[in-house]
């Protein structure tokens, strides 16, 4: 069976997408003691206040996740959630071997270095359209029929979480950096998401728009769309060249068309979620 470079590219993103959260609570929340939010802070909750093991408090919780997940966005959805969470306990067990000490004395500096690489993991991960478990699934759930963030979703859920430990461990120490932690996985999981995936919809108003849309198709390989407009002081009719593009490829457009056209009027609007040939694929 022939493998598609594309699906061995998604699945070694999403690998290095879980090594980099494994790390991010190995190396820095760990050691530190910071207690994080997620389906593993509901975990030791329970464990304190019940004696049962966090790892089956863990798997039972997202054993109930994956199926739902899997009825809702799935089965493709549902093998990347297992594959990665088999991932991430293996590199957890593997990782907390090697780093048992804290690489760094500070516990500010240790939440605010794990949240981040535990939200460019998390960033990593949901690019390709999978999850770590837990409240990633719950985020991509509410995604899918509501217009909020992950980042956003995945903070409400922590938050909860996080304020329940009050009442097992009395730790306002815990409590902070733990909301620390949680603010800047939050805030760099959607910095990555948005940052990949911000496109910018131009528009074109020139007398030489033929040249500026060969130019757009041929040497900036994007498509473009013609609108038949009236100008409305000359009430002339013109052609309007509509095309959209990725954030970074902006600057090359702009070149080319002043250097078809330096008296060109372009308006420029961010847009999200542009999915089609070129753009992002439109997942289920």
């Amino acid at each position: 069976m022939k493998i598609e470079f594309r699906t061995i590219k998604s699945w070694a993103i999403m690998f290095i997408g879980s090594m980099l959260f494994s790390l991010g609570w190995t190396v820095f929340l760990i050691p530190a003691d910071i207690n994080g939010g997620g389906i593993s802070g509901v975990g030791a909750l329970v464990y304190n206040l019940t004696g049962i093991p966090a790892g089956v408090i863990y798997l039972a919780v997202n054993a109930v996740l994956v199926v739902i997940a899997i009825i809702k966005l799935g089965a493709n959805f549902g093998a990347k959630t297992i594959v990665n969470m088999l991932l991430i306990s293996a590199m957890l067990t593997f990782f907390q071997n090697m780093f048992s000490e804290p690489l760094i004395d500070d516990k500010f500096l240790s939440a605010v270095l794990g949240g981040i690489a535990g939200g460019l993991g998390l960033g990593l991960v949901f690019s390709q359209g999978g999850t770590t478990g837990g409240t990633d699934i719950i985020a991509s759930l509410v995604m899918k029929y509501r217009r909020i963030s992950p980042g956003r979703v995945i903070m409400y859920c922590d938050v909860i979480i996080i304020s329940m430990s009050w009442f097992v461990f009395h730790s306002a120490e815990i409590l902070v950096y733990g909301y620390v932690s949680m603010w800047v996985v939050s805030y760099t999981l959607d910095a990555f998401l948005n940052g990949a995936n911000q496109s910018a919809q131009i528009f074109i108003f020139s007398e030489k728009w033929e040249a500026i849309r060969d130019a757009i198709m041929h040497d900036n390989h994007r498509g473009v769309t013609l609108m038949d407009a009236t100008g409305g002081y000359t009430n002339k009719p013109v052609k309007l060249v509509m095309t959209v593009v990725r954030k970074r490829e902006t600057s090359a457009v702009f070149s080319r068309i002043m250097a078809i056209d330096p008296k060109a009027f372009i308006t420029m609007g961010s847009v999200m979620g542009v999915y089609g040939e070129g753009f992002d694929e439109m997942k289920a």
